[in-house]
């Protein structure tokens, strides 16, 4: 739950979340007024001694990346991302400011807020209204300050000037504006860029809406003896979904969960479970950008014919660090890297990656352990280490990331696909005449950290019962509760099987209520 803040109240980061990749979300209105939202990166003297770090729509981002604008979205007029430690150590604050553009006092805002998610979940929120300010035309919200660790003050201070002057008062240098050449057509209204990291969406807050329509140009005053062109039918505006959430056309029935054609109305719910979507010990909510594990394809929404690269290609844009694993979208994973913290993945599955990072396809330790013992399968590992990020995948496979926190649990080796150094990691043989390779590999992750499992299709989660039973090349996952014991099946034909005979022999799960198996919809 989020913790509320009042003017003038400050807590440290630390007290709020364990996470320093954060959001803030700034969302401000008023009739007929206009906002520009901006983040001052000041020194020790509060001061804007580098005018790189002054963070506003003309200069989206700091040279690192350390503080960026995504734009409006989830609700929020304007949002921002702020990795705390990648800040260079000259930056003492950070500065959240709105500002009206044009004419208006701060006392005729509605109610706003300046809040603070982090880790997919909202910490902190500071309310404001217009009764706090009068003829104000610009307030500075809310400070992110240095003082021996990272901390945040709810500031909620008006200032009689605009924009210029609030820079001016920070130390920053207004540019000199060059004189406005005479038009030679009616310009041209720019496309929205669209945000590509949304935070978990607010019960009273609406889904953002990009493209509506702007303010149209003057219009050229006709030529004598032409006739002047008939104006343009107005258009809806478009609406873009931001990734993990899903798009609606008109008409159509109400947003659920994606059923497959055939699949029986409703969804499992295991004993003791909360109703709604099943997840497994230690899998995670939708993060930021992420779609929901074990979940369906996100509909996009229609793109415009007159369109241009950008908007055509702004839905396929990287979705900004959630966290340190990031699902790019069903079938990519991005892993960011930092030079203490390597993780493992599958040989061949880097598809990019983004900074210093080395790539050791042979060592020895836990790397040539897991290699060797798991080659009977066709799995190799290689080690990333390195500051920066790698983004992996496996011949279009759907990939979801499962977070453990102290928890258990088994996957096949077929079906992993990386995973943090840091879990402490068994390989286990389940043996059994008939199966693959004379045996069945399965690995066990305990610890705190992530693993990225992949499967062929939508995978299904199954209760474990009495006489739960699964085909060798189809389990992906299971709970460390749940005993797994080869069995030949003696009740089903060899024709109940897709292709070998070694398919007779397929995998018992046994355990209390409430433990699982997760299967792929898939045959080898």
């Amino acid at each position: 739950m989020a913790r509320e803040f009042q003017r003038g109240h400050k807590a440290k980061i630390s007290d709020l979340t364990a996470g320093t990749d954060l959001y803030v979300g700034v969302q401000i209105s008023g009739p007929g007024l206009t906002f520009d939202i901006s983040c001052f990166g000041l020194d020790a003297d509060e001061r804007l001694s580098d005018d790189r770090y002054f963070i506003f729509f003309n200069q989206p981002k700091s040279p690192e990346d350390s503080i960026q604008l995504l734009g409006a979205q989830s609700g929020d007029t304007e949002s921002f991302r702020v990795t705390l430690d990648q800040i260079p150590s000259q930056i003492q604050k950070l500065a959240f400011t709105a500002t009206i553009d044009g004419a208006g006092q701060m006392s005729q805002i509605a109610p706003g807020y300046l809040r603070i998610v982090a880790g997919g979940e909202e910490v902190a929120r500071y309310s404001f209204d217009g009764s706090e300010f009068s003829t104000e035309r610009a307030v500075m919200v809310g400070d992110l300050y240095l003082k021996d660790v990272w901390r945040f003050a709810a500031v909620g201070q008006g200032f009689d000037g605009g924009l210029d002057a609030l820079l001016k008062n920070f130390g920053g240098e207004v540019a000199e504006e060059e004189p406005e050449a005479a038009p030679q057509q009616p310009a041209v209204p720019a496309q929205s860029q669209a945000p590509a990291f949304a935070p978990p969406p607010q019960a009273a807050a609406p889904a953002p809406s990009f493209g509506a329509p702007t303010a149209p140009a003057p219009a050229a005053a006709p030529v004598a003896g032409t006739t002047p062109p008939a104006p343009a039918a107005p258009t809806s505006p478009q609406t873009f979904t931001p990734p993990g959430q899903t798009f609606t056309p008109p008409g159509a029935p109400p947003a659920g969960q994606f059923a497959p054609p055939g699949a029986p109305a409703g969804q499992f719910t295991p004993p003791g479970a909360v109703a709604g979507q099943f997840a497994p010990p230690g899998a995670p909510g939708a993060f930021p950008g992420q779609a929901q594990p074990f979940g369906g394809g996100t509909q996009l929404a229609p793109v415009p014919p007159e369109a241009n690269v950008r908007v055509v290609l702004t839905k396929y844009a990287e979705a900004p660090v959630g966290d340190r694993w990031t699902e790019q979208n069903t079938n990519l994973v991005r892993a960011t890297l930092t030079k203490d913290a390597p993780i493992l993945a599958k040989q061949g599955s880097m598809v990019a990656y983004q900074g210093d990072i080395d790539f050791a396809h042979k060592g020895s330790g836990l790397l040539g352990k897991l290699t060797g013992a798991l080659t009977g399968q066709g799995m190799s590992l290689m080690r990333c280490t390195g500051n920066g990020e790698v983004f992996l995948a496996d011949e279009a496979s759907r990939v979801f990331v499962i977070r453990l926190q102290g928890e258990q649990i088994y996957t096949s080796a077929q079906g992993v696909l990386a995973f943090d150094e840091s879990l402490e990691t068994e390989v286990r043989r389940i043996e059994g005449a008939g199966l693959p390779g004379g045996g069945f590999f399965s690995m066990l992750f305990s610890g705190t950290g992530a693993v990225v499992v992949k499967t062929r299709g939508v995978p299904v989660v199954l209760p474990v019962g009495a006489a739960t039973y699964v085909d060798g090349n189809a389990v992906i996952a299971w709970s460390a509760g749940a005993q797994a014991v080869t069995t030949t099946s003696l009740r089903l034909r060899r024709s109940g099987y897709a292709r070998q005979t070694t398919e007779a022999v397929n995998l018992q799960f046994r355990g209390a209520p409430g433990n699982f198996v997760v299967v792929q919809p898939f045959e080898v």
